[in-house]
């Protein structure tokens, strides 16, 4: 049950990640959800390198401040897929 709820909460993060860095056109559900389950493992990563505790998905569950981490770390992740793929962040 929880792979499903880390799924659909990813695939939310994703969609509107994507619409916020305006690549939305250019993405599909599946990777909606890719970009949002990775971005939460990677805001995740880097919020204990920041000094915030207490905001990894992964292990205390769903909150307020970890979907704020999870929704910057999916923007950080579309912002250096957009570099890579075209030189600049949209």
């Amino acid at each position: 049950m929880g792979l499903i709820i880390t799924l659909i909460v990813g695939g939310i993060l994703g969609w509107l990640a994507s619409i916020v860095m305006r690549t939305d056109g250019q993405q599909g559900v599946f990777l909606n959800v890719v970009v949002g389950v990775i971005g939460a493992l990677l805001g995740g990563f880097l919020a204990p390198m920041l000094g915030f505790t207490g905001v990894n998905i992964m292990k205390n569950g769903i909150s307020a401040p970890s979907l704020i981490v999870s929704f910057i770390g999916a923007l950080i992740l579309l912002a250096i897929v957009n570099l890579v793929r075209r030189g600049r962040v949209r």
